[in-house]
């Protein structure tokens, strides 16, 4: 089994140094960030996705399009319409399915978040114990060398004071001195067992170390390859959702290969004739001539719809003929 390469990079010389391990929990939660932000990608794709499938069934249900059409190309249209609808439907179902996604990266996200709780409580409770030991370590080391600077100064009194003080000043320096040794013992003693101490509380944390970093690095490998899949798995869904409009869009085509141009025409003009004889011509008729060809006597209205011919004249301009109305002549003889 090879070595991890966090805990062979994360380690510290100072004891009490978390350097190398925040480092490690700070990309573990940058890793659970970048997740939450393709969750949230996902979620507005989806949102996007949903409201284009019903704009595009809106569209294809409310919106007239060609609805005067008739026969083959009103049959095109109306597959048309329907496979747009089909389309907005797909687009609705492919935002649900972004929906679902979002939610498994949620779950695996917080799955994760839960498990390495558990690793950073221990390793919290690891840091503290040790932490606080090695305070009492240094103390009990500052307390040691203090007594060991006091047991030397004594010796120092006692040999200074040889030959210069009395019987009885003597004695207490060598009662002091008996006094510095045993407090130096002491404090030698509680030293010890410090350092035994933190050292055992080292080699707990050194373990629970790589046992933590061992741990970090299955999870963020285990990250990695689920948030490369998810992205994976996305492109391949945006790509099925091509295809099924590619196929929707197929179905529209194989309606308009089927449209017939001469048959529309003919549906039409069969469903819409008024007849295949065109009107009459519309004749000059001089209305004086009709007036003349009238009988005497009779009062001929003209046939309705029809306008009675002009009389044509059969003299001269200047005939008296011509020039008399109904008697009256207009020629005047001088």
């Amino acid at each position: 089994m090879r070595e991890t390469l966090f805990k062979d990079n994360f380690w510290t010389t100072d004891l009490i140094s978390t350097a190398g391990y925040d480092g490690i929990i700070q990309h573990l939660n940058d890793g659970r960030k970048n997740c939450k932000e393709f969750e949230d990608f996902l979620k507005e794709r989806a949102s996007i996705e949903e409201r284009y499938g019903k704009d595009l069934i809106n569209l294809s249900r409310k919106k007239p399009c060609g609805q005067t059409e008739l026969n083959t190309l009103r049959r095109a249209l109306e597959v048309f319409k329907q496979q747009v609808d089909s389309v907005g439907q797909s687009h609705i179902q492919l935002g649900q399915t972004l929906r679902e996604e979002a939610r498994k990266m949620e779950d695996f996200r917080e799955k994760q978040k839960l498990h390495r709780k558990k690793i950073e409580l221990i390793m919290d409770a690891i840091h503290k114990n040790r932490n606080l030991q090695y305070k009492k370590t240094l103390e009990a080391k500052r307390l040691y060398e203090q007594r060991c600077r006091d047991k030397d100064e004594a010796e120092q009194a006692v040999h200074r004071s040889a030959n210069l003080v009395t019987q009885k000043q003597q004695e207490k320096l060598f009662v002091k001195l008996a006094q510095t040794k045993t407090a130096l013992e002491d404090s030698d003693r509680v030293y010890q067992t410090n350092v035994g101490a933190l050292e055992k509380i080292r080699e707990e944390w050194k373990n629970e170390h790589v046992k933590a970093c061992e741990f970090f690095e299955s999870q963020e490998t285990e990250r990695i390859n689920y948030f490369r899949n998810a992205l994976w798995l996305h492109v391949n869904q945006l790509s099925q959702e091509c295809v099924k409009n590619d196929e929707n869009y197929e179905e529209i085509r194989k309606s308009l290969e089927q449209c017939s141009i001469e048959k529309d025409i003919e549906f039409f003009v069969n469903a819409r004739k008024t007849g295949t004889v065109p009107p009459n011509p519309v004749v000059y008729e001089n209305y004086y001539n009709t007036q003349k060809n009238a009988a005497p006597g009779r009062n001929q209205a003209p046939a309705p719809g029809r306008r009675p011919k002009l009389p044509i004249p059969s003299s001269g301009p200047l005939d008296p003929e011509y020039s008399t109305v109904d008697g009256y002549s207009l020629i005047h003889h001088h």
